[in-house]
């Protein structure tokens, strides 16, 4: 019922979100006599941030037009479907160019896949991760679609299709791609990457696991003690809900994005408040850069989407109640995830120093279960003052982080050799 309230909300908002837009271009627009009144700026930025609160916010585009490469050749970028799945589009970003000395470079740069989160907002909030990728790889990317538009004839999402999923889109791209994994995919690619590992199948040259919670018990953070705090039942009673009739998946269960977002505004509302006041002074100060600069950062985040129930509840049983992962209990239909045959692929995880989403050590504990590859193939880095989002998008992203992933992508070209698993060993830190 509640799913319903909101969209009724949400349609009797719509026209004032349109009355508040055209009133802000009213108040603002140098041919308008209003624009000439005393406190027009302050009464135009006024129905701009009432726009802006009440309006839906929809999917944004990735808008990767272009790409630098070779001593700063810019090349087109075309957004290209790959392979489609009734959850995910795989999409690849290819780039095209005249210019012989850069299409000759491209042809041997390495393959990418990114593997965005499924966890309220879409994949376009990896915009910064790929627009640098694009100027050393060739870039695939998991672009998730929002459980309400997916009908419910096409059946249940569970955690374990997750994990398939994973597996079909490495084995369509090649076992040359390199994996990177963006917070909660990095316990499925872990588990996808195992079960390869243990069919005796070729895996992923590197491993390259940021900010996720293979082991959530380690340093826990306000998301891992809710997990911990309810029971199973009440996250089942109390968040998920069916999708309204007024969308293809009308019928399905999902934990709606609207919910989501609730709980992210939530977890820090006072920087959220001040962020809004700060975009109604640069309104009124005529500061355009930084007030673009909110428009953009809310545009995504505020744009959600919704999870299918049935993968959300196996994640929370899975991944913050079981800790299925690290004691060793988590099958994928009959099969038991065993990271510990991985002995081919190189492994390195990234956390971010003040990460208040997957805290200290939470994808560190990757090491413990991947004895099977060498201690040399293995790295962690600790981003030095960087939260969650810092470690994948921004200048710590761009200056501290992906340097790092570059390099390390290069010294790992190729799968090792076949070897026998390991005993465990401690892993080199890189600083």
């Amino acid at each position: 019922m509640l799913y319903q309230i909101y969209e009724t909300q949400r349609a009797l908002m719509s026209p004032f979100a349109e009355f508040a837009s055209a009133a802000a271009k009213l108040y603002d627009h140098p041919l308008s006599p209003f624009a000439h009144l005393p406190m027009s700026e302050r009464v135009s930025a006024s129905f701009d941030l009432l726009h802006r609160l009440a309006k839906e916010y929809e999917k944004p585009a990735f808008d990767i037009t272009s790409a630098k490469v070779a001593d700063g050749v810019e090349v087109a970028v075309q957004e290209q479907l790959a392979l489609a799945k009734p959850f995910c589009r795989l999409l690849r970003f290819k780039r095209f160019t005249d210019n012989p000395q850069a299409l000759a470079l491209m042809k041997t740069q390495p393959t990418v896949l990114v593997v965005a989160p499924l966890s309220g907002h879409h994949a376009t909030l990896l915009r910064d991760t790929v627009r640098c990728l694009l100027r050393d790889h060739k870039v695939y990317i998991t672009d998730w679609t929002d459980a309400r538009m997916v009908p419910a004839d096409q059946g249940p999402f569970h955690l374990d299709d997750y994990v398939r999923y994973v597996q079909a889109f490495i084995r369509h791209i090649g076992a040359d791609a390199h994996v990177i994994s963006v917070c909660q995919p990095t316990v499925p690619v872990l588990a996808a990457v195992s079960l390869m590992a243990s069919r005796g199948e070729a895996t992923p040259p590197t491993l390259t696991m940021m900010g996720g919670p293979i082991d959530a018990r380690r340093s826990a953070t306000a998301v891992n003690t809710l997990a911990t705090a309810k029971s199973h039942s009440w996250f089942e009673n109390n968040v998920i809900y069916r999708v309204p009739p007024n969308y293809p998946g009308a019928g399905r269960r999902v934990y709606p994005g609207f919910l989501q977002h609730a709980g992210f505004v939530a977890m820090n509302p006072d920087r959220h408040v001040s962020s809004h006041y700060d975009y109604f002074r640069d309104m009124i100060r005529g500061d355009g850069e930084s007030a673009d600069a909110h428009r953009k950062f809310y545009d995504e985040y505020n744009a959600v989407l919704d999870m299918p129930a049935e993968y959300y509840l196996d994640t929370i049983k899975t991944v913050f109640q079981d800790f299925a992962l690290m004691n060793g209990s988590w099958w994928v239909g009959d099969e038991q995830v065993r990271p510990q045959d991985i002995a081919t692929s190189a492994l390195m995880t990234i956390e971010g120093e003040l990460d208040d989403i997957s805290g200290a050590g939470q994808t560190q504990a990757a090491h413990d279960l991947c004895t099977g590859i060498p201690r040399e193939r293995r790295v962690h880095y600790d981003v030095p003052g960087a939260g969650h989002y810092g470690i994948f998008s921004g200048r710590r992203w761009r200056e501290m982080v992906y340097p790092r992933i570059k390099a390390f992508i290069e010294r790992h070209p190729r799968p090792a050799e076949a070897a026998e698993p390991r005993r465990r060993t401690a892993i080199r830190r890189v600083r």
